[in-house]
Order: C-alpha cells, then structure tokens, then sequence
C-alpha cells in the first residue's frame, strides 16, 4: 500500500489546502474503517465468541501501519501551522481536532490490542499453572479495560463484553488458586463434638506441601509460593490468611499456650513438605511457663514463615497479614493462660521475674524479625514490664478472699488471750540499717527518750484475759504478713497493699455483722466472742500503723500509714452487739418472770409450781436423773408381764414380742436412751434422719426435747441444726 503520508508530503513548497482537506478525510475514512473492523473482530472474539484470531492480527497490523501515518502527517502539519501561524490558525483548527479525534481511535485500538495479547498471555500461562505470570497478566488486561472505560467515546456493548470476559476469568483464576491452595495447606482436625479436652487436639495435623525440587536455586519457585503470590497480585491473600489463621490460633496456637503438656513436633515429608502436628507429654504443672510457650509459639511461627513462602515479598506480605490477624488475640491468650500464673506470690521473688521479662523481650524481638509484629504492638511486654503492679492485684485479690473466708467462717472455734500472748509478727529490718533515707525516716519518727520518769508495768496496755474467735486471731495475721509484704516493695505496690491491709477491716466491720446476725442475736455465747473479737481488733489497730510505719516508702511513712481512725468504730461494734444480746436476755427473763406471780404465797404449791418453771423452764439434771432411773425400771421389769411358760428360759422369745403388743416400746427405750446422752450422742443416734430415734421422733419432737435437757449454748444451736427431718 502506497504512504498516504509520502503523497502528501511529495510537494516542496506550500502545502495545498484543499490536498490536505482531502487527505485528512480520507485519512478519517481509513480510520473509522479500522475502527469498525476491530470492534467487529473483538465483539467476535470476546462477545460472539467466533474464531476470527488471523484476521484480528492482519486488522492489528494495519492499526499500526495508520497510526505511523498518523503521527508523520500530524508533525507535518504541526510544523506548517507553526509556520504560517498568522495566517492559517483558523483554516487549520478544524484539520487538527479532526486529527486528534483520529489520535485517541488509534490509542483506543492500542488499547484493545494490550487487553487481546493480555488475555491470551493469560489462558496459556493458566494451562500451564504459572499462576503469577497468569495474575499478571489478567492485572495487565485489568488496566487496559479500565484505560478504554475513560475514553469518552467508547462502544457501551464492547465493554460489557470485556468486563464480562474479566470478571468470569478472575473468578476461573480464583478458583484454580484456592483449589491448589486447600491442596497444599490440608489442616486435619479433630470433630467438633471432641475440641474442648486436650486430647482432642493431638488429632490435629498441619501438612504443608511446597510443590517444588529439592533445588530450589535451580528451578522455579515453589508452587505454594506462587498460589500466595497470585492471591496478593488479585487481592485475595488477606482473605486466604484470615481463614487460615483462624485455624492456626484455635487448633494449634492457643492450645500450645493453654496446655503445658502440649508440644509441637515438626516432621519433612517424603512429598516435598512439612508436617505440623501436637504431642503430649506428662507434667505436674498445671499452668505453662513463659519460656515454654515462647519456645513452642516461635517454633510454628519460624516454620511457617520459612516454608511458606520463598518470594521475599510476599514472605513480608504474608507475615505482616498474618502477625496483624493473630497478634493481638494470641497476645491476650499468653497474658490470661501464662503470665497471670507466673506472677509471684511472694515479694522476695520479684527480682527474680526479670527473666521472664528478658524472655518476653527476646519472643518480641523475634517476631519482629520475621515481621509477625509491627514496632508499636508490645502489649505482652507491656504487662510483664508492670509486674510490680500486677503482684500487688494478685496479692490484694488473694488477701481479700483470705479474709473474707475467715468472717464466714464458724465463730465458736475459740482460743484463750492472754497477757502473754503474742502474734507472729514478721521480722522487719532495724530501724538502723538500710540507706540514708531509711535512716533519716527512722530518726525523724523516733520518740525522745524520757529520763528519770516512772516506768509503765508490765501488763500496762495489755489486753484482758479473753476467748476470741480463732478465724479473728487468723485474720490479724493475715494483716500482718501482708504488711510485711509491703515492706520493700515499690511505693505504688507498698501502697496498694497498706490500703488492702485497712480494706480488709473495713470488710469486717461490714461483713461479721451481718453474715452472723441471726446467731448474734439467738446465742448469748457468740455475742459475747464477738464483743471480745472487736476488742482485740482494736487492740492491735492502735500500734499496727506505728509497728510498719519507719519502713515503708513515702507518702505512708510520712503519717498516711495509720488505722487509729478505725479503733472507736470497733469497740463501738462490740459495745453494740454485746448490748443487744443484754436486751434479749432481760427481755426473755422478764417474760418468764411474768408468770411467777411475784413470787407471793410460796407455801401454796401451785404458786411454787409456775415459780420454780418460771426461774428454771428446763428440765433440771437432777430431774433428768430421775426420770430416766424410773424409766430403766420400767424397761427391765415391764417384759416380766410376759411370762406365759412355767420354765424361765422357754419365756425369752415371748419377752422379745414386747414391741408387737406395747407400740410406744421402742419410742420408750429410745427416750430412756436420750435422757443419760450428751449432745453428741443424740445427734449420731439421729444420723440425719435416718438412725433409730429418727424411727421414733420426728424433728420438732427431738429438738423440744433437746431445748428441755440441755442450756441454750452454740452446742446445743450446732445441735439443733442438724436435727431435721430426712
């Protein structure tokens, strides 16, 4: 085909406007007819769906001979107008929008012919599972699609056609990748009804298969790298990730954290691949160490993060999506299953923690490394740095607990205080020794000494002779050796703990009083354990602030560490409850008293009669003796009545039927039994309801007689309550 350029150009002198009028249309016609060819083949090709490929490639090579003509005139022209600029701007304005019109059909056409040589790229990469030269390709087909969608005079149906013919190949792509994905990644878990134990977990497997030789510097990337690669290229590698690392954290993560008997074990396949899989081993502990876990996680981590991937890109890519999804919940799992149960228990072990905060530094860092975890994410170092923090939590938790089990706890376990009885206060450092600091609390709080002045007895600001409660003595105890505790610590531990200490008395006051209030009230024993259990409170809250005060940090050494502000509130307390049960007694007396009808004409005997029951209202043990010598006569000479045979000892089976004809018998000998038993006794011979005098008696028949025998003590309460019916 001749230049249509050459023609044009053949003249050396002006150029002709009507020539060039006349090539430009023909140009114009030339391109509209290419333009409708390669729509017309693309329709085929990606709409109708008609082998047309040699004539589209015949059509592509004419695109390009036109566009070459193209551009040669339009320099031409350019060249010329610039020239005659004052003369041919308006006759040349016109020629050249109708060339750049012609411009953009010709870069439309480019376009079409990218997004062509894309797609087949694509096809035949696919077919031969190269899927990141595929993903490429499909982007590159993307662009062009996209590029074409700008031009303002693009063919609608066309692309319908092409965005069809993208979304159902991306879709065919997608599906290959996540059917080679489920066949290179195959978790093996256990059933869902079986997840909860831990030996359910050993179940579970992890096979990786890479998919590559065994020399990977002489072959193509493993195909599991390249299925990642092709997901990150179509952005569906933090779709594929996020359900991967659901697994991973529920069936091997978080299992390998939560069970110390739990171990990873990874093993090389003979297929070119990895397998992941759980083992148990017996221990004693029942919580992991840090350092246990930190092994065990970095060992999954490391594995995956080398034979996941060989692409260093997309490796980072991956382990950035992976340590973004798993991190925070795997963080929190470590802290609630691990570093909670690794906080000491005592002060003294405090120092002793900071290997476990060189640990956490060192399980960060690694992960860092492997880019799992960003530089702003330390939350787990974060919470092991705090420890001091965290000890003084868990101490307080443990104490107040402590405590509390002992207000709850039964009060008539007594023990006897005397003046010379002394609790176990911890030994706490010499006012001498310690820093300068120390030394200048301890002369600034020292008291002066007075000289030539009369010294205190001996037994001066001791406590009476008294019973408390054992569970009181216990409490304060527990006082004191968390006191102690305090000594040494930071100050916002000292702190913590001193206000446990107050917290823990303030919970008595609050706690005693109304979890024993109907045994307060009913028994005048406990009343009176009670009334001694405030005093002896008191007692030791006058001196307790002072005894730690020289020793801890400030601002409780400076006068905060006091509890006198508590003493007149508990020896109200006592006064109260004391008072209360005085009421109850005098109230109880005077009612009995009412019906001795003042005790006038004594010599009548039924005024001695509701006198004497008025003052006594139980059955004296004098009387209970004999009552029950009558009783055991009746017993012995009661079976004589059946004596039907003149031999005596033909007659013993006639006297053993004495129950089937006397039906109060057994009843009778039971009642004999309880009248010579301790509380005790009667209470094993109940059994609950189901021993022989539960046979006879029913419940409120065998505690009116309980009430009858016996004073109103806590025994006899403790008694009580154990006798109902079954």
């Amino acid at each position: 085909m001749a230049s249509f350029v050459t023609e044009v150009l053949a003249s050396s002198g002006k150029l002709e406007k009507e020539d060039l009028n006349g090539k430009i249309s023909k140009l114009s016609r030339k391109v509209e007819e290419t333009k409708e060819e390669v729509c017309d083949i693309i329709n085929k090709r990606y709409n109708e769906f008609l082998p047309s490929m040699q004539g589209a490639e015949a059509l592509m090579g004419q695109a390009e001979e036109v566009s070459k003509e193209i551009d040669n005139l339009k320099t031409c022209i350019e060249t010329e107008v610039q020239h005659n600029l004052h003369t041919a701007v308006t006759e040349h304005a016109k020629l050249k929008q109708q060339l750049e019109r012609n411009t953009s059909v010709i870069a439309m056409l480019r376009h079409l012919e990218e997004f062509h040589i894309a797609m087949e790229e694509f096809h035949k990469a696919l077919l031969e599972k190269k899927y990141v030269i595929s993903a490429t390709q499909l982007e590159k087909a993307r662009h062009s699609a996209d590029a074409l969608k700008a031009w303002k005079g693009s063919e609608l149906p066309l692309l319908r056609a092409l965005s069809s013919e993208l979304t159902v190949q991306r879709e065919n792509l997608i599906y290959h990748l996540g059917d080679e994905w489920k066949r290179l990644a195959v978790w093996k878990l256990p059933p869902s009804k079986e997840s909860t134990g831990m030996k359910s977990f050993l179940k579970m497997e992890l096979q990786l298969t890479l998919g590559g030789t065994k020399e990977p510097l002489q072959s193509p990337p493993p195909l599991l790298s390249c299925v990642l690669q092709a997901l990150a290229i179509q952005g569906e590698l933090q779709h594929k990730i996020k359900l991967f690392s659901q697994v991973l954290l529920k069936y091997l993560l978080k299992p390998l954290i939560t069970y110390p008997s739990l171990n990873v074990d990874v093993s090389e396949q003979q297929g070119e691949g990895i397998l992941l899989s759980l083992q148990c081993a017996e221990t004693p502990e029942e919580h992991p160490s840090p350092s246990q876990v930190y092994t065990k996680v970095l060992v999954v981590l490391k594995t995956l993060h080398t034979h996941l991937l060989a692409e260093h890109e997309t490796k980072k890519k991956v382990s950035v999506i992976l340590g973004d999804l798993v991190w925070q919940e795997m963080s929190h799992c470590i802290i609630h299953e691990c570093l909670l149960h690794s906080i000491p228990t005592n002060s003294s072990q405090l120092e002793q923690y900071s290997v476990v905060i060189k640990e956490t530094e060192e399980f960060e860092k690694s992960l860092k490394e492997m880019q799992y975890l960003r530089g702003d994410a330390t939350e787990l170092l974060k919470y092991a740095r705090d420890i001091n923090c965290h000890f003084a939590s868990k101490k307080c938790k443990d104490v107040i607990v402590a405590a509390r089990k002992l207000m709850t706890s039964e009060m008539h376990n007594t023990v006897k205080i005397t003046p010379d009885s002394k609790l176990s206060v911890p030994k706490l450092p010499s006012p001498g020794s310690g820093d300068n600091k120390g030394n200048q609390k301890a002369k600034k709080l020292e008291a002066p000494r007075l000289e030539n002045e009369k010294q205190l007895g001996a037994l001066t600001l001791c406590l009476p002779v008294c019973r408390i409660s054992e569970s009181v003595q216990q409490l304060m105890e527990l006082a004191l050796h968390t006191l102690s505790e305090a000594v040494g610590s930071s100050s916002q531990c000292a702190t913590q703990l001193f206000f446990t200490v107050r917290n823990i008395f303030q919970l008595f006051y609050d706690v005693v009083p109304t979890y024993h209030k109907g045994n307060l009230l009913k028994f005048p024993h406990l009343a009176a354990i009670q009334h001694n259990n405030c005093m002896y409170i008191a007692h030791h809250l006058l001196t307790l602030g002072h005894q730690f005060r020289p020793h801890l940090p400030d601002p409780l050494s400076e006068g905060a560490a006091t509890f006198v502000d508590l003493v007149p509130g508990f020896r109200k307390l006592g006064a109260q409850c004391f008072l209360a049960q005085l009421n109850v007694q005098r109230a109880e007396m005077l009612e009995r008293l009412s019906t001795a009808r003042n005790f006038s004409n004594l010599d009548d005997e039924e005024n001695y009669s509701a006198a004497s029951k008025a003052v006594r209202q139980d059955i004296s043990t004098e009387d209970g003796e004999h009552l029950h010598i009558l009783c055991q006569t009746i017993i012995e000479e009661g079976p004589l009545v059946f004596i039907p045979l003149p031999e005596e000892s033909k007659n013993k089976k006639y006297q053993e039927e004495v129950s089937v004809y006397v039906t109060k018998w057994i009843t009778f000998k039971e009642l004999v039994i309880v009248l010579r038993a301790n509380l005790q006794e009667i209470v094993d011979r109940w059994a609950e309801g189901k021993g022989p005098l539960a046979l006879e008696f029913c419940s409120s028949e065998m505690k009116s007689l309980i009430r009858a025998l016996f004073q109103n003590t806590e025994r006899r309460a403790v008694a009580l309550s154990k006798i109902k019916d079954s």
